[in-house]
């Protein structure tokens, strides 16, 4: 039988201080019909990324609201983790195709997994490329099954997304971070745009006492009366932790104290984050202002929380990447950002608010110097960067949006009249928005960046026309 993942119990109340209390009733309204509904969340790994987090603060809520939410995970040696992580890097771009030997231990482990799926659900849904078969090697039975992707797969290794392909048949719906990663001849089912959020009340979100945060920095190592940039992300190459290195070097040159914490985490379904690991140590070659940390050696939710918080200037030069809710995290803490413009990033960092979107190592080294030496206008950024946080990220708007794929996927009936911008995902009250005229179609959406965002990649959005009539609704049709 897959592992069931242990998680606490939460009340959707406790949310009511940061999200507001109107949004705790939608949200209690919203599950009333889906009470007693079997919900399996599945993916690789408990602990080491944004996916983990998501569901160890998600399904206790999901619980509190009246469905039988389980968390399970499925399992893998060595040798399926490094191909599901070649995998990934794959459906990001990276232009590695499998061998035919890589191909079968997918499928075998695949097929294992499948053979030890014996609980039934109403709606199973799976994370990213790991489980993926699962669906094809074990039968749909009567559930809904959906899959979630949280990577850019905008423009996917061919070789990679064509051997996935065959493995989609059968899902019921496919949920994606942003319209514009939906991969090319994707299969005619329906497609949400729903981004990820942060939880405010977990550990790494929660309020820190200033005198208590200071306090688990100096106990690492950190000397916090020092400036301090910092990226906390998984030691992946598509992170850019040697060009962070790079970059803080050329701001030393005018800032001597500064220091950079490199703050990563180990995942079992990343072996290559060793590798990577290894690379950053020799960069530092033994740079005492470096700090390289990792959740094996105790720097896990509290400590991450304490570096948001105390940093200058939080860091995340990633060059490509599917959300980065590491920047929501740091605005949310009030703390400016300087990171890369690519992914969903942009989405969380419209221009003028939270910091600055950089392209290249000598902007990204000249934009976070500008934050060290105007700290009270990194301040200000980073408090408009907290307020869209609060209405568009938060864990309780993500879950509204996913409890609503539940009723629509089995009712059967057609979705609610409204209208969602199909870049963003976010819902567009009458009245409000832009939009645009796509062939024969009105689109409109929630703002003039998302609007930019289309005509930039509307040769993405293939998708909006071809996928059932159950699915169109939500894509910004007016």
């Amino acid at each position: 039988m897959l592992e069931l993942i242990d998680v606490g119990t939460q009340s959707i109340d406790a949310y009511a201080a940061s999200a507001g209390a109107e949004v705790v009733e939608e949200l209690r309204a919203l599950a009333e019909p889906l009470r007693g509904v079997r919900v399996l969340h599945l993916n690789a790994t408990p602990y080491g990324g944004g996916v983990a987090e998501i569901l160890r603060s998600k399904i206790p809520l999901l619980r509190d609201l009246g469905l039988a939410a389980d968390w399970r995970i499925i399992c893998g040696d060595e040798a399926f983790f490094t191909v599901t992580k070649k995998i990934h890097n794959g459906l990001q771009g990276a232009p590695y195709p499998l061998t035919p030997e890589e191909k079968e231990i997918y499928q075998a482990h695949s097929k294992h997994n499948a053979e030890q799926f014996e609980r039934h659900y109403d709606v199973i849904v799976v994370h990213d490329p790991q489980p993926l078969a699962l669906l094809h090697f074990h039968g749909r039975n009567s559930a809904r099954w959906i899959w979630r992707c949280h990577i850019d797969t905008s423009e996917p290794n061919l070789e990679v997304w064509e051997f996935l392909l065959p493995y989609l048949e059968g899902y019921d719906a496919a949920v994606f971070t942003l319209g514009s990663f939906v991969p090319p001849r994707f299969p005619a089912m329906r497609v949400d745009v729903i981004p990820p959020a942060i939880d405010p009340v977990s550990p790494k979100n929660l309020d820190l006492d200033p005198h208590l945060a200071r306090r688990v920095l100096e106990w690492i190592g950190v000397e916090v009366d020092k400036p301090l940039i910092t990226q906390v992300s998984r030691f992946d190459p598509w992170k850019d932790p040697l060009g962070v290195i790079e970059g803080y070097k050329m701001i030393k040159s005018e800032v001597p104290d500064l220091q950079l914490a490199l703050v990563g985490s180990m995942a079992l379904d990343d072996p290559e984050a060793w590798d990577i690991y290894r690379q950053i140590r020799e960069a530092a070659n033994a740079d005492p202002g470096i700090h390289v940390y990792t959740n094996l050696t105790g720097v896990g939710n509290l400590e991450v929380n304490a570096f948001q918080r105390l940093s200058d200037v939080i860091v995340q030069k990633s060059i490509r990447e599917g959300f980065g809710l590491v920047v929501s995290e740091a605005l949310w803490k009030g703390t400016p950002v300087v990171a890369g413009q690519v992914g969903g990033i942009p989405l969380q960092m419209p221009k003028g608010i939270g910091g600055f979107l950089v392209k290249t190592i000598e902007e990204y080294a000249e934009r976070t110097l500008w934050l060290l030496r105007h700290p009270e206008e990194g301040k200000a950024l980073a408090e408009l960067g907290r307020e869209r946080v609060r209405k568009r990220f938060l864990l309780t708007r993500l879950i509204a949006d996913e409890l609503r794929l539940y009723r629509d996927l089995l009712s059967g009936e057609p979705l609610a009249a409204e209208v969602c911008d199909p870049v963003c995902g976010h819902r567009v009250a009458p009245g409000t928005g832009v939009e645009t005229r796509h062939g024969d179609t009105v689109i409109r959406f929630c703002s003039e960046d998302c609007l930019r965002m289309f005509l930039r990649t509307h040769d993405r959005f293939e998708w909006m026309t071809q996928g059932p009539e159950m699915g169109k609704s939500g894509n910004g049709a007016a």
